[in-house]
């Protein structure tokens, strides 16, 4: 089922809409600097709702971050009062936990518009530095609602309020716990979930997908190295494909080799694990999608 599930229907030449609800980080490339010409490489036309300022991503010291929580609801009355729609909603990084009543309020007023979270709060068994426990759990809660959620293991579990253990911050887990953890999500009302980043050292990285009953794994070659922004690249590129018809097991398909491929482009580039993934020659890739 899952290999022919399609979450979105591409109708000719229209332009699905995307409201891509995320922080804008002026350096190293991530969140809204990521989502933004990926999903546009798809022919979508993104909306960005930016939940924070930073001056670059929180691996670097000294960052910056302005929390945008105050104009959430002036920003979107705005938009309604113009008559936008949307298609689609792409949450991501938070700045606080009553941004998660703005992002629900996007929901009531779209009711038909696909729904991606993308939990960005933790990753190898750390949580963000920004993230609040009030804040994780405000993120945990709006998880339940995704049409698409697309946790890490570390995620996953702040997500399902389990201890974040040594193996869960090493991701390295049996196939049987992944489907446990998977249909753990489900049960908790997210419709689709993926399931990223599963090391067990032997030069794969997996990643499982399951929906209902249906739990499958698709895999990629694991490069030795971390990059900031893949998590945000993944997402993106999910949803691109999602947008441009294909199955959500095509879909996960294509995110994990576009994000394998944006590494090595990468690994080129000067100081490359600091300042962000490099995907920028891979866009023609996306546009691909749609023929």
């Amino acid at each position: 089922m899952l290999r022919e599930k399609n979450l979105y229907r591409r109708d000719g030449r229209y332009i699905p809409r995307i409201a891509a609800i995320h922080d804008l980080c002026g350096y190293g490339k991530c969140s809204l600097g990521v989502a933004i010409p990926v999903l546009s490489a798809a022919a979508c036309d993104v909306c960005p709702v930016p939940t924070g300022i930073f001056s670059s991503h929180t691996a670097f010291p000294g960052w910056y971050m302005h929390d945008t929580t105050a104009i959430l609801t002036d920003y979107l009355n705005a938009w309604k009062n113009i008559g936008v729609e949307i298609d689609a909603v792409y949450s991501g990084f938070l700045g606080a936990p009553e941004q998660v009543a703005a992002i629900r309020r996007v929901y009531q007023e779209y009711p038909r518009a696909l729904k991606l979270v993308d939990p960005v709060m933790a990753d190898h068994g750390k949580i963000y530095p920004t993230y609040t426990p009030e804040l994780c759990a405000a993120m945990a809660s709006l998880a339940q609602d995704a049409d698409i959620l697309t946790p890490n293991l570390t995620e996953a579990a702040i997500i399902l309020n389990e201890p974040i253990g040594d193996e869960w911050a090493g991701a390295n887990i049996s196939d049987s716990e992944a489907e446990r953890i998977v249909k753990a999500l489900l049960a908790l009302g997210a419709k689709t979930v993926v399931l990223k980043g599963i090391n067990r050292d032997d030069g794969l990285i997996r990643n499982f997908i399951g929906s209902g009953d249906e739990v499958l794994e698709v895999n990629n070659e694991f490069l030795p190295y971390m990059l900031h922004g893949t998590g945000d690249l993944y997402a993106s590129a999910l949803l691109a494909a999602v947008m441009a018809g294909k199955t959500i097991f095509q879909a996960t398909e294509f995110a994990g080799n576009l994000t394998k491929e944006a590494m090595v482009v990468s690994s080129y580039q000067p100081d490359y694990k600091n300042r962000g993934v490099s995907f920028e020659p891979l866009l023609g890739k996306i546009s691909d999608l749609l023929e």
